[in-house]
């Protein structure tokens, strides 16, 4: 006899309370691990580096100049000092960033992007796109991708508003590193 813990429980949405912020989070919770575990894998096989180091890249490809300084995209990741630097020591030895003096700021450094670390994640975010783009197919209308992309851009204002910090056009200016 199957013990019922080992038995596959699926909860349903129905009869659920509509306005539970419980049922609300857990939900975004679930969703975000669901789409990791989903996306990950491909990720770190086209990039060789996946988490954190991943988001790094991501950060800094849409970033003025392909730079950021090294405190706002701690912000902006939510990194520990110390685990930004992990992450980002793992990408300057993989060749993918350079660590750059800030002109202005003497105690201030940029990560920026090499010509092939760019290279690289443009090609890795052709392939995530796809992915992406499998998952939710016949999911969601256009209509209903953009409230939830506004949705959740709302919610991640209000509990991570340095998501969507960006270094000012000093970024932009600096010159490129040889690559």
């Amino acid at each position: 006899m199957a013990s019922p813990l080992n038995a596959e429980v699926r909860c349903p949405t129905e009869g659920l309370v509509p306005d539970d912020p419980i049922t609300l989070v857990g939900l975004v919770f679930e969703c975000a691990g669901g789409l990791r575990r989903r996306l990950a894998p491909t990720v770190e096989q086209e990039l060789g580096v996946g988490g954190q180091a991943f988001e790094v890249l991501v950060r800094l490809e849409r970033s003025p100049g392909g730079a950021l300084r090294m405190a706002d995209l701690a912000a902006q990741t939510g990194l520990t000092p110390s685990g930004l630097t992990r992450a980002l020591d793992r990408l300057v030895h993989g060749g993918l960033c350079v660590r750059e003096s800030c002109p202005s700021d003497r105690r201030g450094t940029f990560a920026r992007l090499t010509p092939a670390g760019s290279a690289r994640v443009a090609e890795a975010l052709v392939r995530h796109r796809d992915d992406i783009d499998a998952l939710l197919v016949d999911l969601f209308s256009d209509e209903e991708r953009g409230a939830l992309r506004d949705l959740l851009a709302r919610l991640r204002d209000r509990v991570h508003p340095d998501a969507a910090l960006v270094s000012g056009s000093e970024a932009e200016n600096l010159a490129p590193q040889p690559g």
